[in-house]
């Protein structure tokens, strides 16, 4: 599988899934549910203001006669009530409509109501790029902030469940950071050098990992052979694994903005897929988006 229409046919070969939108009186986010619809691939359920749900859903020719709209204004409720339809098995999926993510994580993080389970969440960017051979993941751009190495452990391990969903046995995680090289005045390679230890004594498994990596020799291996670095992962990563919240949440923008590149975005370590994309992300990203979760739950 190497591209967005792939994963949008995997999507349509298994039963449509149920997503559960919160806040979902938004244009982008209702263009890309009524391809959904109309490509077998989901059966939304949408919460939020139900007035202008209909009222986008007409202006974009989205027939909702079939479609459960749950009327609730507060961002706050409707988030938390979308989480309650997925955690009591009501929906398959969780997906963020026109809501702050901040809003929408502190529900599924409720342990009355919410998604979360023994592990570490973790938000997953999915890529393809005109300039590089496969799909790209990057993580983590959203959910974490600072993570220590026995967090980026469990944030490769989500990456890991995510590239398998993607036809990828055995992914190469390239572990970031601003060089190559192990230093005690950077934390990022002395994490770096935790993680490659700790898949050497087979505590990570189900992958291969290596760093530190510059990002230019973690994707080229022309870079790589000029620095000298060397390895499995140099020039051939599937994962990056970033390592903090502003290098991901960066590379992210800038993957979006500076090239021709099509996108998606989950949260991952939850007891089930949440779509969750920028509010400023076009509807092909949020569709892109929709069809991963579902190939992922």
């Amino acid at each position: 599988m190497n591209s967005f229409s792939r994963i949008i046919q995997a999507a349509k070969s298994s039963k449509p899934k149920k997503i559960a939108v919160a806040a979902a009186q938004d244009y982008d986010v209702l263009k890309a549910l009524k391809e959904a619809v109309k490509e077998n691939i989901c059966l939304p359920i949408l919460v939020g203001d139900k007035e202008k749900i209909i009222e986008i859903s007409k202006e974009i020719d989205f027939d909702l006669s079939n479609i459960e709209v749950i009327a609730v204004s507060d961002d706050n409720e409707a988030s938390r009530k979308a989480v309650s339809l997925v955690s009591s098995d009501q929906a398959d999926v969780l997906m963020k409509g026109l809501v702050d993510t901040s809003v929408v994580l502190k529900a599924v993080l409720d342990r009355e109501i919410g998604l979360r389970t023994e592990n570490v969440l973790s938000h997953a960017a999915v890529f393809t790029l005109d300039k590089y051979h496969k799909f790209l993941i990057v993580t983590d751009a959203a959910m974490n902030i600072s993570p220590n190495y026995k967090e980026k452990k469990q944030i490769i391990e989500n990456a890991i469940s995510l590239s398998n969903s993607l036809g990828v046995n055995t992914p190469k995680v390239a572990v970031v950071c601003a060089k190559e090289k192990v230093s005690s005045n950077m934390q990022a390679t002395v994490d770096a050098q935790e993680l490659v230890e700790m898949y050497n004594g087979g505590e990570i498994s189900g992958c291969i990992v290596e760093g530190p990596f510059g990002l230019d020799n973690a994707i080229s291996k022309e870079a790589a052979r000029i620095k000298g670095v060397s390895g499995q992962v140099a020039g051939d990563a599937d994962i990056l694994l970033m390592p903090n919240i502003e290098a991901g949440n960066i590379l992210y923008k800038a993957l979006t903005y500076f090239s021709h590149s099509e996108s998606a975005g989950i949260i991952l370590g939850a007891r089930s897929p949440i779509v969750l994309t920028s509010r400023a992300d076009s509807d092909s990203v949020k569709l892109n988006s929709i069809a991963l979760a579902v190939i992922c739950s």
